[in-house]
C-alpha cells in the first residue's frame, strides 16, 4: 500500500473512533436524548400541575364556594344548622 492510503485509513479510523467512542459520540448523544425526553415528560407533568393550581387559585379568588368545599372535604366542617351523617359500606 502507498503511504497516502495508509494515512487516509488511519484518519478514517480516528474519525470513527471519535464518532463511536469519543466525547460527543453516538452513545453520549443517545444518553442525552433519553435524558431530554425524561425532562420533557417531567416538565409536562409540572405544567399540568401548575395549570390545575392556577385554576384552583382563580376559583378561590372568585367565590367562597371553593373555600366551603375545601373546608368540608379537608377539615370535615359543617354548617351550624346541618347534621353530619356518615355511613360505612358493608363488606
Amino acid at each position: 500500500m502507498r503511504p497516502v492510503t495508509i494515512a487516509l485509513l488511519l484518519l478514517l479510523g480516528a474519525v470513527h473512533y471519535q464518532l463511536w467512542l469519543g466525547d460527543g459520540g453516538v452513545p453520549e448523544v443517545r444518553r442525552l436524548q433519553a435524558q431530554l425526553a425524561e425532562r420533557q415528560r417531567a416538565n409536562a407533568e409540572r405544567r399540568e400541575t401548575n395549570r390545575r393550581l392556577v385554576a384552583e387559585v382563580e376559583d378561590l379568588r372568585q367565590g367562597l364556594e371553593m373555600v366551603e368545599e375545601r373546608a368540608r372535604a379537608d377539615l370535615g366542617m359543617v354548617r351550624p344548622d346541618e347534621i353530619l351523617v356518615q355511613y360505612a359500606p358493608r363488606r
